[in-house]
């Protein structure tokens, strides 16, 4: 059987079907035409290379298709890649099915939804409850299958519920040690990136090619702080709750260069974006670990500023 995308090593020969998650034609050195791939299956992706090709070879690899490919997985820049020789599209009676080569959150959607409900009903003031509430309704579709990024953290089909629910178990635990109120660290968890559902454009695999007009425009961040003022303003919140939970939504990144003009204001603004940070560092490591053996090291993670990862060990 051939080996899964996570346990790729330098040199391995690859035959085996993928999913074609972008393919794009670009122009090399001395104006040579290549394709540039992302081919995926359910333990992760991987960058595919057809080093000659001809001119509108992209449009018979459109997103979302399933290939056959041959190849060899090779290390460039420290990321691993292969080196396509041969490729074709699966068809009928190859047996395979698109829902296969997805990645998933390793818990069910239903689950993990019902989860937020759960947390929404624990809130006291009803005012945020209703707010959270109400625009948790609205987004029900799209957060069960969302991703929570193109690309890096919790790039997966339901990601974004599996990203906040962690993050709603972590926000438990802290609050045993320090003194936070919980109805806006519940509130700041589960809609700080609630607008990423209208940023990404994401089909119901949870594959994102690209983000939306509006995404590249203004980001989930300015596009949540509208949402709340808009569901605010239906409900007739008191503006200095939806000040709160609009600056939590706006500081969440806490970085200029990542979207977040300001540094939160109170403490539990603070705790959501050490939450946000722990979470999303936390998944990338496990996946990294997940690529390797045991006292090995990993491709350098750009997510994780370039490190390698080191699978310890002990027992």
């Amino acid at each position: 059987m051939n080996k899964k995308v996570r346990d790729y090593r330098d040199g391995d020969n690859v035959e085996g079907y993928f999913l074609v998650k972008d393919a794009q034609e670009k122009l090399g050195k001395n104006n040579t035409r290549y394709m540039d791939l992302v081919l995926s299956d359910d333990t992760g992706d991987i960058n595919g290379k057809i080093w000659s090709c001809r001119e509108g070879m992209q449009s018979e690899f459109e997103k979302s298709c399933v290939v056959k490919v041959r190849g060899t997985v090779k290390s460039w820049n420290s990321q691993l890649q292969i080196n396509i020789e041969k490729i074709r599209r699966a068809n009928e009676g190859d047996g395979v099915s698109i829902s296969s080569f997805i990645a998933s959150a390793p818990e069910s959607a239903a689950d993990m939804y019902n989860m937020v409900l759960t947390y929404i009903d624990r809130i006291r003031n009803l005012q945020i409850k209703q707010l959270v509430g109400e625009i948790i309704k609205q987004k029900e579709t799209r957060l069960k299958y969302f991703p929570a990024a193109k690309t890096n953290h919790h790039a997966v089909r339901s990601g974004l519920l599996y990203h906040i629910t962690t993050m709603l178990k972590m926000a438990d635990k802290v609050m045993e040690v320090y003194d936070l109120d919980s109805d806006l660290l519940y509130a700041g968890v589960i809609l700080h990136d609630i607008e990423k559902t209208s940023e990404l454009d994401s089909n119901e695999f949870g594959i994102t090619a690209d983000y939306t007009e509006e995404g590249k425009l203004l980001g989930h961040i300015i596009m949540g702080i509208k949402l709340v003022e808009r569901v605010g303003a239906q409900l007739r919140t008191d503006p200095d709750i939806l000040y709160m939970i609009q600056h939590m939504i706006y500081c969440h990144h806490y970085e200029p260069e990542y979207g977040s003009p300001l540094k939160p204001m109170f403490k539990e603004a603070e705790m959501l974006h050490y939450l946000d940070v722990i979470d999303a560092r936390m998944y990338d490591f496990t996946q990294a670990e997940n690529s390797i053996t045991t006292g090995n090291f990993s491709e350098k993670i750009w997510s994780l500023h370039s490190r390698q990862v080191y699978k310890p060990t002990l027992k």
